[in-house]
C-alpha cells in the first residue's frame, strides 16, 4: 500500500542505526535514496551494495557540523537524482555530561550537529520542494526533547529545538504542499545506546519503565518514518509521533 516510486529521499546519518533502517525501508518502498555518513565509508558502501540491482541508492560523506558540506551535498543530490521529495533529518549525537562539567565546546557541538544541521539541511532543501510543489520533511527528535533528560541537558535542548522547529515550519510550508513532522523515539537499540544497554541491570530498569516492556529497534522508528513519507500521511503535519512503547504518554 505504501508506494514511493518516482520519489527521491535524502536521509542523514544513514549508514547505521535508525538511519540505516530508514534507507532500507524507503528503498524497498520504491524510492531512490541518497544518504549521508560521517566517517564509516565501509559501512556506507555495504548498505549501498544491498540495492545494486534495485533502486538508486548512493552515499555521501558529510560532516553535519559543516555548513559547506551540507550545502554541497544538497547540490550533489539534486544534480545526481534530479530532485529531493523526502528529507529525513536523522544525524545526531548523544553525549553524557553533568551541567557543571558541560563545556561550551560540547554544548555547541551537540547543538550544531543535532539542531543547526537540521536547520541547514532543511533550509537548502525547501526551495527544491517548493519548486516541485511537494515535500515531506521528517525530523528525528526524541522523548528527551519533550520531557528533558537528566545528564543530557544539551541533547534534550537540541531535540526540543527540533520539535519547535518542526511545528513552526509546518505552518509556514503547508501552502506549498510540504508537510513537516517529527518522530520522537525513546530508547532504541543502536550503536549510540549500546554502552548503556549492555549493562543488564540498567536495561532491566529501563524496560520496567516502558509500558510495552521492551526497547525499540531501529525498524520500529523507520516504520513511522515511511508512513509519514507516504500518501497515507498526506493530511498530517506539525505532529510529533512518539515511538517509545508508551514511556511518554
Amino acid at each position: 500500500m505504501i508506494d514511493l516510486k518516482n520519489k527521491t529521499a535524502l536521509i542523514t546519518g544513514g549508514s547505521r542505526g535508525i538511519g540505516r533502517a530508514c534507507v532500507r525501508f524507503l528503498s524497498k518502498a520504491g524510492a531512490d535514496v541518497a544518504f549521508t555518513y560521517n566517517s564509516n565509508k565501509k559501512l556506507a558502501n555495504k548498505l549501498c551494495d544491498e540495492f545494486t540491482d534495485k533502486n538508486k541508492v548512493r552515499s555521501f560523506k558529510v560532516n553535519t557540523n559543516n555548513k559547506s558540506d551540507i550545502y554541497d551535498v544538497i547540490n550533489s543530490v539534486k544534480n545526481d537524482f534530479g530532485k529531493i521529495d523526502i528529507l529525513v533529518n536523522n544525524a545526531g549525537i548523544w553525549e553524557k555530561s553533568e551541567i557543571e562539567n558541560l563545556s561550551l565546546y560540547k554544548w555547541n557541538k551537540t547543538i550544531n550537529i543535532n539542531l543547526t544541521g537540521t536547520f541547514l539541511l532543511t533550509k537548502y532543501v525547501v526551495p527544491i520542494m517548493k519548486k516541485n510543489k511537494f515535500g515531506r520533511i521528517i525530523n528525528i527528535s526524541s522523548t528527551a526533547g519533550q520531557r528533558g533528560e537528566a545528564l543530557y541537558s544539551h541533547y534534550a535542548a537540541s531535540k526540543g529545538g527540533i520539535i519547535a522547529f518542526t511545528k513552526s515550519l509546518a505552518g509556514e510550508l503547508g501552502k506549498y504542499n510540504i508537510t513537516v513532522n517529527s518522530v520522537a523515539p525513546g530508547w532504541v537499540k543502536t550503536d549510540m545506546t549500546k554502552d548503556v544497554l549492555e549493562n543488564q541491570s540498567e536495561e532491566e530498569k529501563i524496560i520496567k519503565e516502558i509500558p510495552l516492556r521492551k526497547i525499540a529497534v531501529p525498524e520500529d522508528v523507520a516504520g513511522t518514518v515511511i508512513f509519514l513519507a507516504s500518501e497515507l500521511a498526506s493530511h498530517i503535519t506539525g505532529c510529533v509521533i512518539n515511538v517509545n512503547g508508551g514511556s511518554v504518554l
